[in-house]
């Protein structure tokens, strides 16, 4: 279960990003709050059911419940803010970011948890969802509260990896129901090995 199964469900080729998936949560250098948040507010970010259902409990394991409740809280705060900020900044006409935003965000500033771990988490999902305005301002306030540049990184490596494995796992799901000879679900792997033959 948890992450050596989304591993070991990962194609032959996708080698990579199974050895990724591994090194990046399984060594990353956060602290276990950190890590833990960052992986679970990027699992619901992905929309995946499957990385969701598999990460969700070791997440919850490692968290405490505010820390559990508030990264839930994020994922859901971010996914407003992201496509509302994301927009405003594509839009050419520069009038709409001086209107109000009139947006409840209240949860990122939870006081209850360090607020370099919420700003980390709302990076994280930023990532996730493309939102360069959102990424840029919570890269700059984790700064400014003495967070290493390292500790970002971290983060952002964590949101690429869980993304891509979402992105593989939903195709081949969808590929083994259109052509029952390319899933994963579906015999032998294009490597030559069988589901479940984690490196």
């Amino acid at each position: 279960m948890g992450l050596d199964a989304l591993r070991a469900a990962l194609p032959g080729y996708a080698r990579d990003l199974r050895l990724n998936l591994g090194t990046v949560i399984g060594g990353s250098p956060l602290p276990p709050q950190q890590r833990w948040g960052t992986v679970l507010v990027c699992a619901i970010a992905t929309r995946s059911a499957q990385v969701l259902r598999e990460l969700a409990p070791e997440a919850r394991a490692a968290l405490p419940e505010p820390a559990y409740t508030a990264a839930r809280g994020v994922a859901a705060t971010m996914a407003i803010s992201n496509v509302f900020h994301r927009t405003r900044h594509q839009l050419s006409d520069p009038e709409y970011r001086r209107l109000r935003a009139g947006l409840r965000m209240n949860v990122l500033g939870d006081p209850a948890l360090p607020r370099t771990d919420v700003e980390l988490w709302s990076l994280a999902v930023s990532a996730v969802n493309g939102c360069s305005a959102c990424l840029d301002s919570h890269e700059r306030v984790l700064r400014g509260l003495g967070v290493e540049r390292q500790t970002v990184h971290e983060a952002v490596r964590i949101a690429a990896v869980i993304h891509a494995t979402a992105v593989t796992l939903d195709a081949e799901r969808i590929l083994a129901e259109t052509d029952p000879g390319t899933g994963t679900g579906a015999g032998p792997r294009p490597d030559g090995g069988r589901p479940g033959n984690g490196d």
